[in-house]
């Protein structure tokens, strides 16, 4: 039986960090020796970090890779390490680069790269042409690149004809609800298709609005997970490959033979015979799987992670917001804890002549159960005074949004200067649901640095609080029941101002995630004026998104990078 020992560095990266990254990268790999693995394998640009977007247009920024890049193999010894980076060749390609004993002994160039959703990789990288296998003794391991493993025709399938018995894969795959379950069924087909063990190993943390989930996977060909790292947090993963099996299984598969009877190498296929003998292994690696989490414990998860990693990362150490009693402010402030702790999370209370008794008893019962430093500064006398102050020119006009965006303008005011006095960053509190339709005021609620709730549902956020409390109980239960309202005027509500939530939600998701005709919503049974109502709203509130806080990302379709819309548009559906 002859064995590989594979590790797998599931690492969070600093964009642009080159000795963190280094240095991560270096610990990682003294550990796996320890644990005497043969190889350990790192995510996509590991050593750059991702995306690192137009930082790539920079000579300095390519330059000082190629340095870290030497660096880094010139401290690896007798193990072999793989590891994404960018390679600078007549242009510039998303690349792994093979390490061993001092030394670069090949590189692969990504061929897959994806165009789409917040990915723009054509924009900087050129394709790949050639496939890298590495031989070990008389073992052979194909080399490639995320996007490289998701379709059909894919490198993969000539690495399997050329009798490769494991393929690597480098990864930097952001998080979206139900992605990591349907890239573990993937990986289970190609290696099932392929006959072969696959290694997968993916980026985890926080960059901007993406999350990285991890979810790293050893599979053997028949598709059974060897390891699994684990979800939103860093990890080591080791496993070994029972390399001898894998090549009996291929010698007995009939269709892999036909395959291989008609197959001529072309002159892209490059194979790099390593000087290294797979290490008699003393120690025994217990087989490591994390249980698949539900859907909600991982948007929880992908949401405390990012807010944490945005604000470390940026240098920031503490976080304000406004506590309105609500929902939407209530789970902010609650991921804001678990994220970056108690003492980091400052809530202020802006109470104005609508708020009511009850809004302000459960503000403070979620700022005790958080244990959050609070401050009270009520804005009635600043309301009134800006009231006074528009008397003449406001005269004869009816009270209409304008008197209630002041209220919101106001306590956007007092959030900022509070940022700016101490150095806190404000955490704008606005789901996905109003952004969508507008149903915010712009310089007021959708001040400040990050929107958590960028790309979460009103109906999302009470699943979310509810799975909150099953951990710990800290929303009150007043918040989870009673209607939502701006309490902006007398007798407010948000649902009577919209449509309820469940339908609202709907609608923005057929709409703005999938992208359905608004023709084709009606006949799914929705009211036309909803419809069309709701539709208009998304359609002319572009502007506003454009100008609100960038937010985490967890559905496949955000706003931002993900969903490009002109502001200047005269397109409507109806």
């Amino acid at each position: 039986m002859k064995k590989i020992r594979v590790a797998l560095g599931q690492i969070n990266t600093v964009l642009g960090d080159f000795d963190y990254n280094l240095n991560k990268i270096l610990d990682y790999t003294k550990e796996a020796e320890k644990l005497e693995a043969d190889i350990i394998v790192f995510p996509e640009l590991a050593l750059t970090g991702y995306p690192p977007e137009d930082l790539v247009l920079k000579q300095s920024f390519i330059e000082k890779n190629t340095e870290y890049i030497k660096r880094l193999s010139q401290n690896v010894g007798n193990i072999v390490v793989i590891v994404g980076f960018i390679d600078k060749q007549e242009d510039i390609y998303n690349a792994a680069a093979i390490i061993h004993k001092g030394e670069i002994k090949g590189i692969y160039h990504k061929q897959y790269l994806p165009n789409y959703g917040v990915f723009d990789e054509k924009r900087y990288f050129q394709e790949g042409k050639k496939l890298t296998i590495l031989q070990i003794e008389n073992y052979k391991f194909g080399i490639s690149i995320c996007e490289d493993i998701w379709y059909p025709e894919n490198p993969i399938n000539t690495y399997s004809i050329e009798g490769c018995e494991i393929i690597f894969n480098l990864n930097a795959s952001p998080y979206s609800e139900g992605k990591p379950r349907k890239r573990e069924e993937l990986l289970k087909v190609r290696s099932r298709d392929n006959l072969v063990s696959i290694v997968y190993v993916n980026l985890v943390g926080g960059q901007d609005e993406l999350v990285f989930d991890g979810n790293s996977l050893i599979l053997n060909p028949d598709g059974e997970i060897l390891a699994k790292g684990k979800p939103f947090e860093e990890d080591l993963i080791v496993a070994d490959i029972d390399l001898e099996e894998i090549f009996r299984r291929q010698l007995k598969d009939n269709r892999l033979k036909n395959l291989r009877s008609n197959y001529k190498r072309q002159e892209n296929v490059e194979i790099i015979n390593l000087d290294y003998n797979l290490k008699d292994k003393k120690t025994y690696i217990q087989r490591k799987l994390y249980p698949e989490i539900s859907d909600v414990e991982s948007n929880y998860k992908a949401l405390v992670l990012g807010l944490r990693d945005y604000i470390n990362k940026n240098g920031f150490k503490k976080v304000v917001l406004g506590l309105s009693g609500g929902i939407d402010s209530s789970l902010v402030a609650t991921i804001a804890v678990d994220a970056l702790g108690s003492e980091n999370v400052k809530g202020v209370l802006m109470p104005s002549p609508y708020t009511s008794k009850e809004s302000i008893e459960d503000a403070l019962e979620l700022s005790k159960n958080l244990n959050i430093q609070t401050f009270t500064i009520p804005i009635t006398n600043l309301f009134e005074a800006y009231l006074k102050e528009f008397s003449e020119i406001f005269k004869d006009l009816k009270p209409d949004t304008t008197e209630e965006n002041l209220q919101a303008r106001i306590r956007g005011n007092i959030l900022m200067a509070l940022s700016n006095k101490f150095g806190w960053i404000v955490l704008s509190t606005g789901n996905k649901s109003e952004m969508s339709v507008g149903y915010s005021t712009l310089y007021g609620d959708m001040v400040g640095g990050f929107a958590v709730l960028k790309d979460v549902l009103k109906t999302k956020v009470y699943e979310l609080c509810r799975y909150r409390n099953l951990i710990s109980k800290v929303i009150p239960d007043r918040v989870l029941t009673k209607p939502p309202s701006a309490e902006l005027r007398p007798n407010q509500t948000d649902e009577a101002e919209l449509a309820p939530y469940p339908i609202l939600d709907q609608i923005i998701k057929l709409y703005v995630e999938e992208d359905y005709p608004v023709e084709d919503i009606i006949k799914l049974g929705f009211d036309e004026k909803v419809v069309k109502k709701i539709v208009k709203l998304i359609d002319t509130n572009e502007y506003k998104r454009r100008q609100s806080p960038i937010g985490i990302k967890i559905t496949e379709r955000a706003f931002g990078k993900d969903r490009r819309m002109p502001i200047t548009n005269k397109f409507r559906e109806f």
